[in-house]
């Protein structure tokens, strides 16, 4: 099949909020592509006809390829990760356009993304959130055995669910005000459904949401465009239940004229 790509282009990192720079369109045409490629083996294929040709390859994230690591997202043809539901761009194949088709490739769009050069984006935005809260730090005790510490099969499939985001970005790139309450709720979900990160809920909540904050994230106004986008498809549930926890934690939460005085008398 043949292709016709329109890929973002750009030699230079941006800052936050400046999105354009030296970047622009840059339009290649690409023949002979295997319907059985992955997208981001087609990208290879073109980046050795570039090299051939002694041009700059088209830079873009990308590790494991097995929807995984979350590094390869991109943008493709308005969409985070492509048309394919519950898709990683690594395991978007090319039988999902036509002969012929023209694809326009960018890179994830958010202040807190910052473009590093083409295709790749800085995300470290969203470790320096994770970094805040989204772990136990409190002793555990030593690993026990599975049927050690009850927990109902319910609240197990919930963690579980929400323990499936891979940090990809796609939510924020999805989200008209570039919003991270998809990503910061499943971390806050992942830890409220089992019994161990229940001691640190309420710091956990105030901490991860004043992160998401301070990075710039956008607020949420319920488009549900983050979980229509999400590869593992995270439910937007995760975004009441952290909103439910933070309500909470404020509501917990010891009044600063309190503090050190032993409460009211």
């Amino acid at each position: 099949m043949k292709v016709t790509l329109h890929i973002w282009r750009q030699s230079r990192q941006s800052t936050k909020g400046d999105f354009a720079q030296d970047g622009r369109m840059v339009r290649y045409e690409l023949d002979h592509v295997s319907a059985d490629m992955s997208f981001l083996e087609m990208l290879d294929v073109l980046n050795e006809q570039l090299i051939h040709k002694g041009e700059e390859p088209v830079a873009f994230d990308h590790d494991c390829r097995e929807g995984i690591c979350g590094s390869c997202g991109v943008v493709i043809d308005g969409v985070p990760h492509g048309p394919e539901r519950g898709t990683t761009t690594c395991q978007l194949h090319m039988r999902s356009f036509k002969d012929g088709a023209e694809i326009w490739v960018e890179p994830w769009r958010a202040a807190a993304f910052p473009v590093v050069r083409d295709l790749v984006v800085d995300r470290s935005s969203f470790d320096r959130v994770v970094q805040k809260g989204a772990f136990i730090s409190v002793g555990t005790g030593a690993p026990q055995d599975a049927n050690a510490i009850p927990v109902p099969k319910h609240d197990a499939d919930r963690a579980f669910d929400a323990a499936t985001c891979i940090g990809c970005g796609a939510c924020v790139a999805a989200c008209k005000n570039a919003s991270a309450m998809l990503f910061v709720g499943a971390k806050v979900s992942h830890f409220m459904h089992l019994p161990q990160g229940r001691v640190e809920r309420e710091q956990r909540a105030r901490d991860l949401v004043a992160a998401m904050d301070r990075e710039g994230f956008g607020n949420c106004t319920n488009q549900y465009e983050c979980e229509a986008a999400c590869p593992k498809e995270i439910p937007v549930r995760v975004i009441a239940e952290m909103n439910r926890e933070f309500v909470r934690a404020k509501a917990v939460e010891e009044p600063a004229s309190d503090k050190g005085t032993g409460g009211h008398g």
